[in-house]
């Protein structure tokens, strides 16, 4: 399994992968933080200067952000059959990490405005190794985002493999885009800073 180089990670650091694509997002366009948990992607944004729609069953975790502005935490449960929380929105860029429910994933593209990005990571087959998650139900197979999301996306980047750190874990990782719908090849996106 290949190994992945990630910054080395503190208490609360955003994903060393979200950070570094987070600068091809649409100058102040909306971002989607779905399954926000401790909200650590949604200070991200907020603090670049985007409106953030942080999404979670439970909120507690961005409660502190309560009256910032540009934020909208909304409270949905995405994995119990009610309907989908923002019928009809589109964002900049939609953020998932250390989340997996699969019938979400294909639907993930639909939520992008035409330019938009997607930055997904979570825990992957061979994680049970390093600790948890470990049943395979919340581990990504090989090339499963690939398989889902290519259809629909341009793919910029994708990994698969360890990540060495305090607790190593296998993850898998993507950001993609949202093809304009007049483009006939993939237009170059600017670099990320590493």
């Amino acid at each position: 399994m290949p190994e992945i180089t990630q910054p080395k990670p503190h208490a609360g650091a955003e994903s060393g992968w979200v950070l570094r694509f987070a600068g091809l997002v649409s100058p102040g366009g909306p971002v989607l933080d779905l399954a926000c948990g401790g909200g650590r992607h949604t200070r991200l944004f907020l603090g670049l200067g985007h409106p953030v729609t942080a999404v979670d069953r439970d909120l507690a975790g961005v409660a502190d952000l309560t009256g910032t502005g540009g934020l909208e935490p909304v409270r949905a449960d995405l994995e119990d059959g009610s309907p989908w929380p923002l019928p009809g929105r589109r964002f900049a860029a939609v953020v998932v990490t250390n989340y997996l429910h699969r019938p979400l994933l294909p639907q993930l593209p639909g939520l992008l405005q035409p330019g938009g990005l997607l930055l997904y990571e979570t825990f992957a087959v061979g994680n049970a190794a390093y600790g948890r998650p470990a049943n395979p139900d919340y581990l990504l197979r090989p090339g499963e985002l690939l398989d889902v999301l290519r259809p629909a996306l341009d793919i910029v980047a994708y990994e698969h493999g360890l990540i060495r750190r305090a607790t190593p874990a296998v993850v898998q990782r993507i950001c993609a885009v949202r093809p304009h719908p007049t483009d006939t090849e993939m237009r170059p996106l600017p670099l990320a800073e590493a």
